[in-house]
């Protein structure tokens, strides 16, 4: 069997207005179904994807805003935001979407999958990479 390679899907677009972050998710979701090694980040304008409470009726599309809580049911457990792309729109981790996933090696325990990390840190993630994705 071949090596698992690191992807890093790197999420800097707004939820709505382009297709960027719709498809984003898309190929996450398909790449973990076939056992990638997939992991997240949320830069820019990126950090509005995972606000919680997102409204779309008056815009006039679909909200898969709740399609990211199933991102640990596919072992999607590592979701990296930036802290100063969060403290520049005037966000926290609280207004972001509680995202958990499941630990089989302690008894099933739920766990945070969202890490908030500087853009120092966030660089060394996509260093580490072995293929980052950009939307």
């Amino acid at each position: 069997m071949a090596d698992v390679k690191k992807f890093l899907y790197v999420n800097r677009k707004a939820p709505y207005g382009t297709i960027y972050a719709w498809e984003s998710l898309e190929v996450v979701l398909i790449g973990a179904a076939f056992d990638q090694d997939v992991a997240l980040a949320f830069i820019d304008d990126g950090v509005y994807q995972l606000v919680k409470g997102q409204d779309t009726k008056e815009i006039g599309m679909k909200n898969f805003s709740p399609t990211y809580s199933a991102l640990g049911d596919y072992d999607i457990n590592k979701i990296y935001v930036e802290k100063e792309s969060l403290e520049a729109r005037g966000l926290t981790i609280d207004d972001l979407q509680h995202l958990v996933w499941e630990d089989e090696d302690e008894d099933w325990a739920e766990k945070d999958s969202i890490k908030v990390v500087t853009a120092s840190e966030m660089a060394e993630i996509m260093d580490q990479s072995e293929v980052v994705l950009s939307f």
